[in-house]
């Protein structure tokens, strides 16, 4: 469900010389697990129906009003646009290629392709190794949204045991792919949790991500961090502020 250009996280290393495209992640919690961090709590917006038409796909200037905007706060973290295109594009593929949703929804992943889609960052600006997530709205026609979501939990099943991430200079190895429980918002949702072995296989790396779908349209989030570190989940504040700030111009 997103664009093309450089990515964040353990992508900062392998897009030094490449592109990257995105989408959601977030969840209300962890795996049955006690030996991984728990994340935060899940948004606080409440479960609802579609804030959006399913007839037709907003515009490009109805996501931007419904998207987190430039220095815009959600909790902790600030907004930023991406100065050099948006993370997860077209030179990230997957090996199987059923896997490829799990690491960027090129324009070959759902059908139809998305009649617009928004980009934006949240960080700690003052942080040198901290958490990054990639948040992207897109709008689809027809069913294409649902498509996409479709295809994630497809690819979460069969990619569970792991894949390659090939890249335009390098390749990742996915170890493990887990799904978690995704927040109670819009009309479906998806949560997973990515064990990556980091390009040099020296290092082993967390992402997530959530994808959220309200009508025909779709909310990405995708956290990671340049450390080692288990960060247990995407902040739920920067899924909390996106879903308000999207229901309240969906309202408008």
């Amino acid at each position: 469900m997103f664009g093309t250009g450089k990515s964040t996280g353990l992508r900062k290393a392998g897009a030094a010389a490449a592109l990257t495209g995105v989408l959601l992640t977030g969840c209300s919690s962890t795996p049955e697990s006690d030996d991984k961090p728990r994340p935060e709590a899940s948004p606080s917006a409440p479960a609802s129906t579609s804030p959006v038409p399913t007839a037709g796909a907003l515009t490009e200037a109805q996501l931007k009003a419904a998207a987190l905007t430039d220095g815009e706060k959600a909790g902790k973290y600030t907004v930023s646009d991406y100065t050099l295109g948006a993370p997860l594009g077209e030179a990230y593929t997957a090996d199987p290629a059923v896997c490829q949703p799990l690491v960027s929804l090129a324009e070959d992943v759902a059908d139809p392709d998305p009649a617009a889609e928004v980009h934006r960052k949240a960080d700690i600006p003052e942080e040198t190794v901290g958490t990054t997530v990639a948040v992207t709205l897109r709008a689809y026609g027809a069913d294409g949204a649902k498509t996409v979501l479709k295809n994630l939990n497809t690819a979460g099943k069969q990619c569970a045991a792991g894949f390659v991430e090939q890249r335009a200079v390098a390749q990742a190895k996915y170890l493990k792919v887990e799904t978690l429980p995704a927040p109670k918002i819009g009309d479906e949702a998806v949560a997973f949790r990515f064990t990556i072995l980091d390009v040099k296989g020296a290092l082993t790396l967390y992402e997530y991500l959530t994808v959220v779908r309200a009508g025909t349209t779709t909310l990405a989030f995708r956290a990671d961090i340049t450390d080692t570190k288990d960060i247990g989940g995407v902040p739920a504040e920067v899924i909390d502020a996106q879903w308000k700030k999207f229901r309240g111009a969906a309202r408008t």
